[in-house]
C-alpha cells in the first residue's frame, strides 16, 4: 500500500476544505452561484461527515468541502481515505496532527490474505504539522493492529516472539528469550503452564532499550496467540475472535517501538509471554495448584482465566527491578467489556496522579480510557483452601476487579497501570476500521512524553 500521508507530491493536490455547520451559512454564501447550487442539490450542511464537491468556472468538481463538528478527533478526517476518490487531497483550512493522524488510521486496511478493491485517497501533510511525529505513530499503529489481526495459525508463539525480537533489533535493544522447560529452570511456573499443551513451545522475550541512569519504565504485554479456554474450552462463539488475545503484546510492543523511535530519556523495559491456551494430554487442569515466579502459589479454578497466569510472572519480573512506572496492557475479561463497552479501555491504577494524568491524555488524544476501581474488599473472592489465591473467583459479579486484584499480588506497591482492553473494533467507524485496534496507546505515549520529556 502506498503511503498514506505524503510530505511533497508531483501532482496537484484536490483542495479539501472543512467546513463546520455553525459557520455553514457565511461560507455558502461566499461561494460562486454555482458552486451555491451545487452545494444545495448536495444537501450539504457542514454536518460531520458530510462531503460535497464543489465545481470550477466549466462546472467540473475540482474541490471537495467535509463537514465537521468543530471538535479535534481521529473521525474529522478519518472516514475520507475510502469515501474519497485515489488521488492526493491538500487541506485549505488549518487542522491538528491529531485530525492529520486520523486520516491515516482510516486509511488502513488488512490486506496479507486478500486484495484491496482499491487504494486508500493520500493527504498531503500541511506545513504547521508534525509529519515526523505522525509517521512514527501511525507506524506504531499499525504494527499493534497487523499483529491482532493476523490469524493465530501464523502468529504462533514462536512468531510472536520473532516479532517483538524485529523491534527490538530495529531500535538497538537488548533482548533474551526464555523457552520450552527453561521457563521452569527459571521460576516462570505459569507460563509454562499455560502453554506446555501446544505444539509451540511457550517462552518469554525481555527486552531492554535506554540509558540505565534514566527513568525506569516497564511494559507487560499478555501474548495468548490463540485462547481455546483449555480444558475448560471455550464455546465456539466465543473462540472465534481469539486470535486477538496477543493484543495486549501487540500493544506493549507498538507502545515501545514509538518510544525508542521518539528516543523518550527512559530506561525501557518490555516483558511479552507468548504462550497458546491449547488442550492435550498434558494440558493443565483445574484444581492444579501452580508455583509463580514470585513464589505466591495458585490454585487453577478455571483453565480460561490463563491470562492473568502468564502475566502475573512477569509482573513479578518487573517488580523486582523497582522501576518507576508499571503498565501492562491484556485482552482479560469479558467483564470490562461488559463495563465499558468495545471502544473504551478499561484502566485500574493504584496511583492517584498516574491516573487522573491519564484520564486527561486520553481525552485530549480522542483515545478514551475509563479508571475502574481496584476495590479491595473484593480480595476475599481470590481465597482458595489450598494454596495462596485462586486464579478465578467463583462469583459472576466483577470479574475485571477481581482480575485486576488477582495481578496486583504481583506487583508489590509501586506504581502499576493495568489496562483490560477489547483491542478489536466490531464496527468500522472513521479512523477505525474494522478488526485489530491500538487502545490506550498514544493516551499512555503522551503521558510518558510529557512526564519524562517535557
Amino acid at each position: 500500500m502506498p503511503d498514506t500521508l505524503l510530505n511533497t507530491s508531483d501532482t496537484t493536490p484536490v483542495p479539501i476544505t472543512l467546513v463546520a455547520e455553525s459557520d455553514f451559512e457565511a461560507w455558502r454564501n461566499e461561494l460562486p452561484e454555482l458552486s451555491q447550487q451545487w452545494v444545495q442539490k448536495s444537501q450539504f450542511r457542514g454536518r460531520g461527515q458530510d462531503i460535497a464537491w464543489l465545481p470550477d468556472a466549466a462546472g467540473a468538481p475540482t474541490e471537495v468541502a467535509v463537514g465537521w463538528d468543530g471538535t479535534e478527533s481521529l473521525a474529522t478526517l478519518g472516514g475520507l481515505p475510502f469515501r474519497l476518490p485515489e488521488g492526493v487531497y491538500a487541506l485549505t483550512t488549518p487542522v491538528s496532527d491529531l485530525q492529520v493522524l486520523g486520516w491515516a488510521l482510516g486509511a488502513y486496511r488488512f490486506s496479507r490474505y486478500k486484495d484491496s478493491e482499491r487504494e486508500p485517497a493520500q493527504l498531503l501533510v500541511p506545513e504547521g504539522n508534525d509529519a515526523s511525529m505522525l509517521a512514527d505513530t501511525e507506524a506504531a499503529i499499525t504494527l499493534v493492529r497487523d499483529l491482532i489481526n493476523i490469524p493465530a495459525g501464523d502468529m504462533t508463539p514462536s512468531r510472536l516472539a520473532d516479532e517483538a525480537v524485529q523491534v527490538a533489533e530495529t531500535h538497538g535493544a537488548e533482548y533474551r528469550l526464555v523457552v520450552g522447560d527453561e521457563l521452569l529452570k527459571e521460576g516462570y511456573g505459569a507460563i509454562h503452564a499455560v502453554g506446555r499443551a501446544a505444539a509451540d513451545a511457550p517462552r518469554m522475550v525481555d527486552i531492554s532499550w535506554g540509558d540505565p541512569a534514566n527513568p525506569a519504565v516497564t511494559l507487560v504485554g499478555k501474548g495468548v496467540c490463540f485462547d481455546s479456554g483449555g480444558l475448560n474450552i471455550k464455546p465456539a462463539s466465543g473462540m472465534r475472535t481469539m486470535k486477538k488475545d496477543m493484543g495486549g503484546a501487540a500493544h506493549v510492543l507498538g507502545l515501545a517501538a514509538l518510544i525508542m523511535s521518539r528516543e523518550l530519556p527512559v530506561r525501557l523495559r518490555v516483558l511479552v509471554a507468548a504462550v497458546e491456551n491449547a488442550i492435550s494430554g498434558n494440558a493443565y487442569r483445574p484444581g492444579d495448584v501452580l508455583e509463580t515466579y514470585k513464589g505466591i502459589s495458585v490454585e487453577i479454578d478455571n483453565t480460561d482465566a490463563e491470562g492473568r497466569l502468564v502475566m502475573c510472572d512477569c509482573l513479578a519480573l518487573a517488580a523486582e527491578q523497582d522501576p518507576a512506572l508499571i503498565i501492562d496492557y491484556s485482552t482479560l475479561t469479558g467483564s470490562a467489556r461488559s463495563a465499558v463497552g468495545a471502544e473504551i479501555a478499561a484502566m485500574f491504577c493504584n496511583d492517584d496522579d498516574v491516573a487522573n494524568a491519564l484520564h486527561q491524555t486520553g481525552q485530549s488524544s480522542d483515545d478514551p480510557l475509563w479508571r475502574m476501581p481496584l476495590h479491595q474488599p473484593y480480595r476475599h473472592m481470590l481465597k482458595s483452601n489450598v494454596a495462596d489465591t485462586v486464579n478465578s473467583a467463583a462469583s459472576p459479579y466483577a470479574g475485571a476487579i477481581t482480575a485486576a486484584l488477582f495481578l496486583e499480588q504481583f506487583v508489590s506497591k509501586l506504581p502499576w497501570v493495568h489496562f483490560d482492553i477489547m483491542a478489536y473494533n466490531v464496527r468500522s467507524r472513521p479512523g477505525h476500521p474494522e478488526g485489530g485496534e491500538a487502545m490506550g496507546v498514544r493516551a499512555v505515549f503522551d503521558y510518558l512524553s510529557q512526564r519524562f520529556a517535557g
